[in-house]
């Protein structure tokens, strides 16, 4: 059996390292955008929540006023 040089050897472990940097950086991008579209996503459920606070005290206003009248009625 022929023993592998140090050259060889060097070799190989640079290679195993540069194909395990390769996969980590290609999973590296993959959360990048994985991590741009969940950013997204939570803006658009950002604004519908800020869109159904706004709904709710106008509901909550809505309520107040008809329970004024109703008030003022059996007054």
């Amino acid at each position: 059996m022929q023993e592998k040089t140090s050259l060889e050897l060097l070799s190989e472990k640079i290679s195993g390292i540069l194909e395990k940097f390769e996969t980590l950086k290609e999973e590296n991008e993959s959360l990048r955008n994985e991590l741009t579209t969940l950013k997204a996503e939570r803006e658009i459920k950002d604004q519908e929540i800020e869109k159904l606070i706004d709904l709710n005290a106008q509901k909550d206003q809505e309520i107040e006023e008809i329970v004024n009248k109703i008030e003022s009625m059996l007054d």
